[in-house]
């Protein structure tokens, strides 16, 4: 459709990214199938053992008969309730923390060290503790998903805050504004990329945490399929389950980036 509030130029430009965007996806998807091509390829005529590697061809009808004796979306469920709900927790958990931290400059230096040698620690050795403390339900993988994800979202969090042009707070307190209008009117909306970009970080972060989480202590979900299927050399689940892994983290970054979108198209208006 054409737009009459658009010159030539610009309609000749939006064009011009659209049929970028179009060339970008289709190589995304040609690239896609080309390796999944080569891959099938490699296997079938033998130069690599397809139990070792799996193929997409079996991929595919380990998928089918996980989906024929009802347990495909069940896993999928339990493994996209944990890693959603530890990644909200996490995000509005560091939010807040981030939040208080900027506010006092005192608290953040008491903390920071303490942040910092969080953030180094391996989750991994705390399985045993995080047995012990929630048991061995979707409990402990969802403050796995958590302990993995908040030192993140407070570190980058934090980190925006803290840049936000010290000039411009000045005039905000020289003409007479408090700390929660410099906050709600200056602060907050400068961190907004920071806010995008640690959703971005927060989605990875996420699906590593529960998967880490599933592999301590778990009786369903991706994660213990790929335990399982390890434990009794089947490879194809093993493949399977880190094929549709793939699939849900690239899901739930896509929707991220649609919020990004929508949120700049809002702010334009």
């Amino acid at each position: 459709m054409k737009n009459n509030n658009y010159s030539k130029e610009h309609a000749r430009y939006l064009r011009g990214r659209r049929r970028n965007t179009a060339l970008v996806w289709a190589c995304r998807i040609g690239l896609l199938m080309l390796l999944l091509g080569l891959w099938e390829l490699i296997t079938f005529c033998g130069w690599v053992d397809p139990f070792i590697m799996s193929s997409p061809s079996r991929i595919a009808k380990t998928i089918a008969s996980l989906y024929a004796d009802g347990s495909l979306f069940y896993h999928i469920g339990v493994t996209l309730w944990e890693t959603l709900a530890g990644f909200a927790i996490a995000v509005a958990l560091g939010f807040f923390v981030a939040l208080l931290l900027w506010w006092s400059e005192t608290l953040r230096k008491v903390l920071e060290p303490y942040i910092v040698v969080i953030n180094a620690l391996p989750k991994i050795a705390l399985g045993p503790l995080i047995i012990i403390w929630f048991g061995t339900g979707s409990k402990a993988i969802v403050f796995m998903t958590v302990l993995v994800g908040v030192i993140v979202s407070i570190l980058h969090m934090l980190s925006a805050f803290i840049a936000t042009d010290p000039n411009k707070i000045l005039l905000l307190k020289s003409m007479g504004a408090s700390k929660p209008q410099v906050l709600l009117k200056l602060v907050l909306p400068s961190a907004y990329p920071a806010v995008i970009s640690m959703l971005k970080v927060n989605v990875g972060m996420a699906w590593i945490g529960s998967i880490m989480g599933e592999y301590i202590v778990s009786r369903a979900g991706l994660g213990y399929l790929i335990v399982y299927g390890g434990q009794v050399f089947k490879l194809d689940l093993v493949m399977s389950a880190t094929f549709i892994l793939c699939l849900l983290a690239a899901g739930m970054y896509a929707l991220v980036v649609l919020l990004e979108k929508i949120l700049i198209k809002d702010t334009q208006h």
